[in-house]
């Protein structure tokens, strides 16, 4: 593993936002749109965290799941690569290259405890397979830095540590959007303890100041996280991310 985040290889993948909106060419074909392609994503990464609360998985194994399947998608198109599968395929990977690992029988086990829509029924051998499909995708780049242990580090520094519950929860927010895929993770981090000292009427103006950050992309940050909690009510509708699936005419 880098021992830092700059000479990391998630530290060179980092995307600007114009790369990460960009819905593949087979989803465009079938008519998926930007708004149904972050739709299913958020659904995907929720699933993801359902998932592995029946598999007792720890918040560190969702968060790089998460980031694996934010990641392929990047690169692959869900036509090609069915989101129904790509979930619980890198909750697999992601519990093994954090050390907590979950066989894929229990996973199986779980998917068919949880769904009862057979499109969501997937065996052993599909995870399997996909697994393969998605180190290629990834190019076998495993290490995911999260703003976790920036946050602890930060909210101590600041003597700010009766704001962790709440940002800890703004932080786990983050993964229904793309932004670890775009930011540096402390900076998320950075964002989520402004917004939570704002909510919580702390005034962390001269903090911030000390540490010569950029506040504007701590703001665009935090406006990004605020936008999507504004959006929420409209976008965990089933049916609409239903309808946006069976575009991909999948399994």
């Amino acid at each position: 593993m880098a021992s830092n985040f700059w000479t990391s290889s998630h530290c060179k993948q980092l995307m600007d936002q114009e790369e990460v909106d960009v819905v593949p060419a087979l989803d465009r074909e079938r008519g998926l749109t930007l708004e149904e392609f972050k739709l299913i994503k958020m659904h995907m990464a929720n699933n993801i965290w359902k998932l592995a609360q029946h598999a007792k998985l720890r918040q560190r194994v969702v968060a790089t799941a998460v980031t694996y399947m934010r990641r392929v998608y990047t690169r692959k198109s869900m036509t090609e690569y069915d989101p129904r599968l790509v979930a619980p395929t890198c909750l697999y990977l992601a519990s093994k290259a954090e050390e907590s690992t979950v066989q894929a029988r229990l996973l199986v086990f779980y998917i068919k405890k949880i769904y009862t829509d057979e499109k969501y029924r997937y065996e052993i051998k599909d995870i399997l397979e996909m697994e393969m499909k998605i180190l290629e995708a990834l190019d076998y780049y495993l290490v995911v830095y999260h703003p976790y242990r920036s946050l602890s580090q930060l909210l101590q520094d600041a003597g700010m540590k009766d704001l962790t519950h709440l940002s800890w929860g703004l932080v786990n927010d983050t993964y229904k959007m793309d932004l670890i895929l775009i930011y540096p993770p402390y900076m998320i981090a950075l964002a989520c303890i402004h917004i939570a000292s704002v909510l919580k009427e702390k005034d962390s103006t001269a903090w911030f100041e000390e540490l010569h950050v950029d506040m504007n992309v701590v703001k665009n940050i935090s406006m990004e996280i605020l936008d999507f909690y504004d959006s929420q009510n409209l976008i965990t509708d089933e049916r609409m991310t239903n309808a946006s699936l069976n575009k991909l005419a999948l399994k």
